[in-house]
Order: C-alpha cells, then sequence, then structure tokens
C-alpha cells in the first residue's frame, strides 16, 4: 500500500485531529527506528500511520482494538508481519504477546509520541522543537506525569536493542521532523 492510499484511509477511518497527530507522529517514529535499526522503514512507518486506524469505531472496547484494524486493511495484501505488529500493539486484545522487534518497536514507538507529546505541551512554546531528550528522559520516571503514558511499553525499545535514550533522541528528533503536520 502507498502512503497516499493509506493517508486517505486514515482521513477515512478517523476525524479526530489528534488522533491523526498521533498517527502522523507514529509513522515518522517507526520510520526512524527502522532506520536505526536497518529494518524495512516504509513498512514500519506505514504500521504507525495505520495502527490506530479503529480507534474511533472500537471507542473504549480495548479487546476489539487492533483487530479491528486488521479486519479493515485484511483487503489491501499487506504483509502479515505488518498486521500482526498492529493487533499486538495493543495487548488486550488477546492477539499474543508480542515477540519480535516489529510488535516492539510499534508498541514502544506509538506510546513514547505521547509521552513527547505531553512533555512539548509544559513548554512556554508548546513546541517538540523545544523539548530535549533529558527532559523526555527525566519525564519517564515522574509516573504522575502523562500518567496514561505505559512507561514499561515504552520500556520495550530496549527488547530491540536500543537503549532509552537512544529510543528517546530518535523519536524526538523524527517528531521535530514532523512537528507542522502534528501541531507541536
Amino acid at each position: 500500500m502507498k502512503r497516499d492510499k493509506a493517508l486517505e484511509l486514515l482521513h477515512e477511518h478517523i476525524k479526530n485531529q489528534r488522533t491523526i497527530a498521533h498517527c502522523l507522529a507514529s509513522e515518522a517514529v517507526l520510520g526512524a527506528v527502522a532506520k536505526y535499526l536497518g529494518e524495512d522503514e516504509e513498512k514500519w512507518a506505514l504500521a504507525g500511520l495505520l495502527h490506530d486506524l479503529d480507534v474511533e469505531h472500537t471507542q473504549e472496547n480495548m479487546e476489539k482494538h487492533g483487530l479491528e484494524t486488521v479486519r479493515i486493511l485484511a483487503d489491501y495484501s499487506l504483509d502479515g508481519d505488518l498486521l500482526d505488529a498492529i493487533a499486538r500493539h495493543n495487548e488486550i486484545n488477546g492477539s499474543g504477546e508480542r515477540s519480535t522487534a516489529f510488535h516492539h518497536a510499534l508498541a514502544a514507538g506509538e506510546t513514547i509520541t505521547g509521552l513527547i507529546t505531553a512533555t512539548a505541551l509544559v513548554y512556554p512554546d508548546k513546541k517538540v522543537a523545544s523539548v530535549k531528550p533529558k527532559s523526555v528522559v527525566k519525564r519517564m520516571k515522574e509516573k504522575a506525569f502523562a500518567a496514561s503514558v505505559n512507561r514499561e511499553t515504552i520500556m520495550e525499545c530496549e527488547k530491540i536493542g536500543m537503549p532509552l535514550s537512544d529510543f528517546v533522541e530518535v523519536a524526538l528528533k523524527a517528531m521535530v521532523g514532523i512537528a507542522d503536520d502534528i501541531g507541536l
């Protein structure tokens, strides 16, 4: 699937602009993580872009989140490992534990976007370009800050061979690169 078709699907299924920004940030982060690891940048970025395609359909039903996206994408001849990573980014849906680098990268990558965004929003200019990697790492330790962001999921970056400091730096740089697109 080409990016233009993926964007079309994204806008067809998601109306909330914050969710669209999250998906764009996840796309950038996953592409950057893939590059760092020597993986398929286009495929990993596509997974980041599409991983929450069903979020407005499934609402609060986390037992379906991810699985519905896989169903929506079934007719698009996407690689099975991409669909599997999307299904497993949400462990609550019963799709199984994350076990591959792709699984861990998608889960950690889409989650770190929330912590980086929250960090940017406490800065006076609310710009991701003002955020320093050490600030994000510091916020990781502050459980009350962005409390809904799962720190354990972010730490799955270590399961793919990326120390937290490198992961934060790669993710932050990726988000700075698309700051206008995500409104930060």
